[in-house]
């Protein structure tokens, strides 16, 4: 047996069985071991970032730990963008990098790169083998730190002479550790400041699991408090039955303005929420200055206990919630007329089927998709939680590796798609049920909006050179076609609205171009 039949041996037996790849020379006896191992999944992505965020999506959906497989420093570079919306969801991935030969190092090859530099960019945990004996302890030690703390990224690095080497046995990877709690004396007072009129309970992290919601209703049903999550929040139960919960608005003047006046801020899984970019004259940080805030638990530490807790200490640990103290569906009718990002969202507010995943890099258009699916049949939302664009598409495919008994709803702005569009050869490859919709806007529409946020005159000649996706028009049907997926373009809402109901009603991918 050799290092890389140990790694995946100690991989399946840690319970980790989806691999996400795009390997290399350096990989190919990781590449070997495994095909010799039918109960992994191996699903072949066509660029490095589609690995990445397959692996984000697959554990945000699931909450289990996937490996990806990633050639040298290069691939792994192509990955971090991913990787980086990954950490900051709080997702648990599991990187196999491979590296030459320990003894090939010394000469200047082309792929030569700092490894480990590279890893610690993004990941929280990064470890190179020494040698063929060690590669299976180190890589459950590897499975054990992704799935610490809520979710890590953490990166084994190995080298190709570790993998071809010879070795012993496989190992199973440890239990993660214990997660820190509060104190009682922490959680006692958090409940005293979310008595205060105004107070907000601000989540974000596991306890927004569906499973966890009931909690948060009985804490807000005792204290009449707030619940807010972050405008980025990696994943929000949405719709008919959910938590009546308020996102933080994008914006810092409009995030201010939700914040305006709270006497208490409690977090719980969340970090202090702050503006996304730093403005002239505006400050950092969201909160009112004169709110007392309170860190109750940082997202590495036990959520879903703390948030039990907070409910026992208010003796609402029995307190029943009704449908009336939860989100309700309000039937949405099918908007006719041109195509606007409120009309879509209306559309699919009324047409989505309850339980599905909707993956949101619709950058300008997803406030009003938001608005308008807020009451609809139950769904999950996902959202790029590090601002990353090229997010969209591969968390769509990881999402719908991981919940193949949901439909998958890729709401996708066109210029950010074109990062990552390899995904659709992906999707059609393993017959995923996504229906992707690209909002056909022809251009970074963003950085319009962020070039008057901060103050600076409209877009002249170069500037729209810079953020306008035109001349020439990207053709989305040709593009999803060439890469296997079936596809439509759309010009009004009526044709709009056949295409959705007939995307989400077909197996497999589907792509709609629908253009505003």
């Amino acid at each position: 047996m050799n290092g890389a039949e140990t790694l995946a041996d100690t991989l399946l037996a840690s319970g980790v069985t989806v691999c996400f790849a795009n390997p290399g020379t350096s990989e190919m006896h990781f590449v070997s071991a495994l095909d010799a191992r039918p109960e992994m999944r191996c699903i072949l992505c066509l660029f490095e970032g589609g690995v990445t965020g397959a692996a984000d999506g697959y554990f945000r959906m699931s909450g289990q730990v996937a490996a990806t497989l990633l050639h040298l420093a290069p691939g792994f570079a192509n990955g971090i963008a991913n990787l980086h919306n990954a950490r900051k969801a709080g997702s648990g991935v599991m990187n196999v990098m491979g590296d030459h030969a320990s003894y090939h190092l010394r000469h200047e090859t082309p792929l030569k790169g700092d490894t480990e530099a590279m890893s610690r960019t993004v990941s929280h945990w990064t470890r190179k083998t020494a040698d063929a004996g060690s590669v299976a302890q180190d890589g459950a030690a590897a499975v054990r730190a992704a799935r610490s703390a809520n979710g890590q990224i953490a990166t084994l690095i190995l080298p190709a002479d570790a993998a071809w080497g010879e070795a012993a046995e496989a190992v199973v990877a440890a239990a993660p550790p214990v997660l820190p709690r509060p104190t009682a004396a922490q959680v006692a007072a958090a409940a005293e400041a979310l008595k205060v009129p105004g107070a907000v309970l601000f989540l974000d992290g596991p306890v927004l699991r569906p499973e966890h919601a009931i909690w948060a209703a009985r804490v807000q049903k005792a204290t009449g408090c707030r619940l807010m999550t972050q405008y980025f929040a990696a994943r929000i139960p949405r719709g008919e039955g959910a938590l009546r919960l308020q996102r933080l608005s994008y914006r810092i003047d409009d995030a201010m303005a939700d914040l305006k006046g709270v006497p208490e801020l409690v977090l719980l899984g969340a970090t202090r929420p702050a503006g996304f970019f730093a403005y002239p004259g505006k400050p950092s940080l969201s909160e009112d200055p004169s709110s007392r805030v309170t860190e109750l638990c940082t997202p590495e530490m036990d959520g879903v206990w703390t948030l039990q807790a907070l409910a026992a200490e208010l003796g609402a640990a029995a307190l029943e919630v009704t449908d009336a103290d939860l989100q309700p569906h309000m039937r949405s009718s099918l908007p006719a007329g041109p195509i606007t990002p409120a009309a879509i969202g209306q559309s699919v507010a009324a047409l989505m089927p309850a339980g599905t995943v909707v993956v949101d890099e619709a950058i300008t258009a997803s406030a009003p998709l938001a608005a308008a699916t807020e009451k609809a049949r139950a769904h999950d939302w996902l959202n790029v939680t590090g601002g990353a664009i090229g997010f969209g598409l591969p968390v769509a495919v990881g999402a719908a590796v991981a919940c193949p008994d949901r439909r998958v709803l890729a709401l996708q702005a066109d210029g950010s798609a074109m990062y990552t569009l390899q995904s659709f050869w992906t999707m059609a490859r393993e017959e995923l049920d996504v229906t992707v919709v690209i909002l056909a806007n022809r251009g970074y529409q963003i950085l319009r909006l962020e070039m008057l946020n901060l103050g600076l005159p409209p877009a002249g000649g170069n500037a729209r050179r810079m953020v306008d996706v035109a001349g020439p028009e990207l053709d989305w049907v040709a593009l999803a076609k060439g890469h296997g997926v079936e596809a439509i373009r759309v010009t009004d809402m009526d044709a709009f609205n056949a295409a959705l109901e007939a995307g989400l009603g077909r197996k497999g991918p589907y792509l709609i171009e629908a253009v505003l």
